[in-house]
């Protein structure tokens, strides 16, 4: 695997000789919490629309097969900051605030990947890699950090708390000093968003005369919603809409900040999303449409998201990109971009800048992609062209059919399973509604090849198959 891997990565550089050479861009990354596929206008919103979130598919490139490594919250960011598959870094699942794990000192963030070349680093909003200070965002090449170390509701904060369950005493807003700021009241969240605008815009203020790397992380729209004053009832058609209106209005706030210094041309923004919506959620939850399923499973539409990226003469204006790509990829492609050194330990991710720039007919460097979830499940291979997904034997949550909840009260799910593998057509069938393998069993045979390979590198629970390549998490005890 190790070998396979390596030989694709100078295979992929080899043939991407061509691609610009080291510069060094600012870096914007706008990450959103629980944010559905459809859930901006270039992807398909429909109740309200979403103009400077969509003014980056206008000046940059819209990605329709774009995913994250895993459907929840710290495997997901854990992958984006490290360029792995998060549970080779022994991150699985969404850490709760009395866990005593988080993301390890030897891992290499996108902080400290920018950190070689001088960059400002700064991370506003929600972190959730560890919230004890040996894994908050300062210990992890960030110069500073203001938000919430975990999820908006984590415990006693839960729409689904009982009341007289015991819960974590605070929900702490996280300053420079990484302590908690004694001025805030926990229980109004309706500040969060413009609190984390205000930070981002007063970070590109202060640090415009040099490159600077800042990861907006919104808290929303991930339940329990809120949204200020400013923005109530602005939709006319809910609060989940009115959250989207005020998350636009944040992304505004950052482009015209970057055009009023006159930074835009030379600062790449990357904007999606952490996974797909909390169905079950219902009027709280956005929308997948046209995937299937949501957050919290394997299946598109839990781990395809929208992503929209910028970079004015770097990125050609109004295009798309049907290739597929993965968080995994960003860190790489980023050392490849400022000439930065990559991590002596081995990553998943590859360098995808021709893909993203759209050099000529280029190709996705990748064999394939997995997709975990759970603690260390293999639930799927999606084939690196984007053709063809294989779905392993495996358990997941489902409505059914059946509608979310209202009010912030969610409906329950229910199991499901996949009993035997499953094949998908993904560029004639996007739903996922017809099972092809009895067609394909060429197919099937390839990307389970795909899937044992994996497997010897990082483990499958579901086979009971340890990997060779993994690594622990940090932890305190």
């Amino acid at each position: 695997m190790t070998r396979l891997i390596l030989s694709a990565f100078v295979a992929a550089n080899f043939a991407f000789g061509a691609a610009e050479p080291p510069s060094t861009p600012n870096v914007v990354i706008v990450f959103m919490d629980d944010m559905g596929y459809a859930d901006i206008s270039s992807f398909g919103a429909k109740d309200y629309s979403t103009p400077n979130i969509d003014s980056l598919a206008k000046s940059g490139r819209k990605f329709t097969h774009f995913h994250v490594a895993q459907a929840v919250c710290s495997a997901s960011r854990a992958a984006l900051m490290t360029g792995c598959y998060p549970n080779r870094i022994g991150i699985h699942g969404a850490l709760g605030p009395q866990s005593k794990e988080g993301i390890h000192s030897r891992e290499m963030t996108l902080a400290e990947l920018v950190k070689q070349k001088g960059y400002a680093t700064c991370a506003v909003g929600k972190w959730h890699l560890g919230h004890l200070k040996p894994f908050l965002p300062k210990q992890h090449g960030f110069d500073h950090y203001y938000g919430l170390p975990y999820s908006n509701d984590m415990w006693p904060y839960h729409p689904e708390m009982k009341k007289g369950k015991k819960g974590f005493p605070e929900l702490p807003l996280i300053h420079e000093n990484e302590v908690m700021d004694p001025d805030v009241n926990h229980e109004d969240q309706t500040h969060l968003t413009t609190d984390y605008t205000t930070r981002a815009v007063d970070f590109i203020e202060q640090n415009k005369g040099s490159p600077f790397f800042l990861y907006l992380a919104h808290s929303m729209v991930h339940v329990p919603l809120f949204v200020s004053d400013k923005f109530k009832g602005k939709s006319g058609k809910g609060l989940f809409a009115d959250v989207m209106l005020e998350v636009d209005w944040s992304v505004g706030q950052v482009l015209e900040t970057l055009r009023k210094n006159n930074l835009e041309k030379n600062t790449l923004i990357i904007f999606t999303s952490d996974n797909g919506p909390w169905l079950s959620y219902g009027d709280h939850a956005g929308s997948a449409a046209p995937l299937r399923e949501g957050k919290g499973t394997s299946w598109e539409g839990g781990t395809r998201v929208s992503c929209l990226m910028s970079w004015p003469g770097k990125i050609p204006a109004a295009s798309t990109c049907n290739t597929p790509l993965m968080t995994i990829d960003i860190l790489p492609t980023l050392a490849h971009l400022i000439g930065g050194k990559l991590p002596d330990h081995k990553i998943d991710g590859l360098n995808v800048w021709p893909v993203i720039s759209g050099e000529g007919d280029v190709t996705n460097p990748h064999e394939f992609y997995a997709n975990y979830y759970a603690d260390n499940q293999l639930q799927a291979i999606t084939a690196g062209d984007g053709k063809w997904k294989l779905y392993l034997p495996h358990g997941y949550r489902t409505l059914a059919g059946k509608p979310g909840g209202t009010g912030g009260i969610p409906a329950a799910y229910q199991g499901s399973k996949v009993t035997a593998p499953e094949l998908y057509n993904l560029e004639t069938d996007l739903s996922e509604t017809q099972n092809v393998a009895a067609q394909h069993p060429d197919q099937v045979k390839k990307l389970l090849g795909y899937a044992d390979q994996i497997r010897a590198e990082l483990g499958d629970k579901l086979t009971g198959q340890k990997g060779s390549g993994v690594r622990e998490a940090g932890h305190v005890e």
